[in-house]
């Protein structure tokens, strides 16, 4: 864990993803690839408006000559998912793992990706201050997202091509912009549910909101 500069001069948490050259990680949802074991693993993850610890979440991520690779391993008695029609947009009323990339602080715009323990992908292209195209999918061929469930949580594991980051302009250099996040299903109903938000970062906000500024920290791919 390292400490970056972005370009308001404000400190943020950085993050090493370690390179694995032209190898690859067989996604399969479980997270049990040995090059994993390579990894550093993140766990130092809090609820920024919540009083009580969080359960734990762990995120790891690496990178290959072609693909950026995340994986998140978490722990949860009580796993909800809420499937009706089966529609993407079914993921934000459930237990997920999330991460979002941006250009720039301006977040004009931003990408989110919504990750459930029953491997849907909620994409979206969105523009500060959260307005969203939900009809925007990433590019075709270009994420794979595979996840699995245990008794006491959950794995999600994630392939995402270079070629997408940098042609949505993304990847600059060898630095992603990105947050990662948790939102912690606690109770699901008809349409609604009640989430406790886990992030890597503390947002600069007073209420729940990942989609500012202050919520994001720095991916940097290292040889």
């Amino acid at each position: 864990m390292a400490t970056g500069i972005l370009a308001t001069n404000e400190p943020v948490k950085s993050y090493s993803v370690k390179s694995i050259g032209n190898k690859e990680i067989n996604v399969n949802g479980m997270g049990d690839d040995p090059k994993w074991k390579t990894a550093i693993e993140l766990t130092d993850f809090i609820y920024p408006w919540e009083k009580e610890s969080p359960p734990f979440t762990s995120f790891k991520a690496l990178h290959s000559k072609d693909w950026l690779y995340c994986l998140y391993k978490v722990k949860d008695d009580h796993i909800n998912v809420f499937v009706k029609t089966n529609e993407k947009s079914e993921v934000v009323f459930s237990d997920r793992v999330e991460i979002f990339f941006r250009k720039d602080e301006k977040m004009s715009p931003y990408y989110g990706l919504e990750l459930d323990p029953n491997g849907r992908v909620y994409d979206y292209e969105a523009e500060y201050h959260r307005k969203f195209n939900p009809e925007w999918t990433w590019p075709a061929g270009q994420l794979i997202v595979k996840a699995s469930k245990e008794a006491d949580g959950y794995t999600v594991e994630v392939a995402i091509s270079k070629k997408s980051l940098k042609e949505l302009q993304l990847l600059k250099g060898n630095i992603l912009q990105a947050g990662v996040y948790r939102g912690d299903c606690v109770e699901i109903t008809e349409d609604n549910s009640k989430i406790k938000w886990i992030s890597w970062v503390r947002p600069d906000s007073p209420t729940p909101n990942f989609h500012i500024p202050s919520s994001f920290g720095i991916l940097k791919l290292t040889d």
